[in-house]
């Protein structure tokens, strides 16, 4: 009798193979696949974030794994916006955010990694990075903060660094959130005329997008160099905040469904206590 394919998951569509080159315009950062319909999207986000919720308590209550989520864009990119809608539901006693700035002297005074791994999630725990060790590939690269030879031999300590996190018990998701260069510009110019939303704009952003070029480059080199099989990066469409809010929820509930999670058996004789 003939074996039965393995049905793929839906993230794939969205999933850097490993050794491929990424070559981010021919990825339309406006498309939807698999889902054409705001209100629809919506409609699913609600109900992914119950299963969310619920598998996240499994998790946290087991105590044998973690989940680290790492987020990366552009500037205005949607990191925070990804965070607050697709993990905002959730018991925050169970999750975590830790954005990265330029690191301070102490930092400095380490290893890249050594502030990274400190942020490391422990089990049970939902971990996210809004921002990342990605930077010391990215703004490095692109501002010259380190030598060429440093940075190349980045690629490759990075790969070792999450393979190391992967076979002790934590499952990592990469997310770039893939946004046009027109958008960008539609949420420079939203964040201008909004008073409400002075505080998010910073003039320093106008001279990173003129490096827009750089970046990307930048982001297609650190994309093709770390998307393995113990932590791929997903180039997620995301023009449209809706759909990227339900593309992202989706691939994390798959992973979470995939972990495997189970509840700690309970302690013995539980079935004689009396509550009195």
């Amino acid at each position: 009798m003939a074996q039965r394919k393995k049905k793929a998951e839906w993230g794939e569509r969205f999933r850097i193979r490993p050794g491929r080159a990424c070559r981010l315009a021919r990825l339309d950062p406006g498309g939807t696949p698999g889902m054409k319909k705001r209100g629809d999207a919506e409609e699913a986000l609600g109900r992914m974030q119950r299963r969310l919720s619920d598998l996240q308590e499994v998790l946290y209550a087991g105590a044998e794994q973690a989940l680290l989520v790492v987020i990366q864009a552009m500037d205005t990119g949607g990191k925070d916006g990804t965070i607050r809608h697709v993990f905002g539901p959730l018991n925050p006693q169970g999750v975590r955010v830790t954005s990265f700035k330029a690191p301070s002297g102490e930092e400095l005074a380490h290893d890249y990694l050594w502030r990274i791994h400190a942020e490391a999630p422990r089990k049970g725990m939902i971990r996210i990075f809004n921002r990342s060790h990605y930077e010391d590939v990215l703004i490095a690269r692109v501002h010259a903060l380190a030598p060429k030879k440093e940075i190349e031999r980045r690629y490759g300590q990075i790969n070792a660094f999450e393979q190391y996190l992967s076979e002790n018990g934590i499952t990592i998701l990469k997310f770039y959130l893939h946004i046009s260069r027109k958008e960008q510009k539609k949420r420079l110019e939203s964040r201008l005329a909004r008073p409400d939303k002075h505080w998010k704009f910073d003039p320093g952003d106008l001279a990173e997008r003129k490096r827009w070029d750089s970046y990307r480059r930048a982001y297609e080199k650190a994309l093709s160099r770390c998307s393995t099989a113990w932590a791929p990066w997903h180039v997620i469409p995301a023009d449209h905040k809706w759909y990227r809010n339900y593309a992202v929820a989706r691939i994390v509930l798959e992973t979470l469904q995939g972990m495997r999670l189970r509840y700690p058996a309970a302690p013995p004789d539980l079935d004689k206590v009396v509550v009195t």
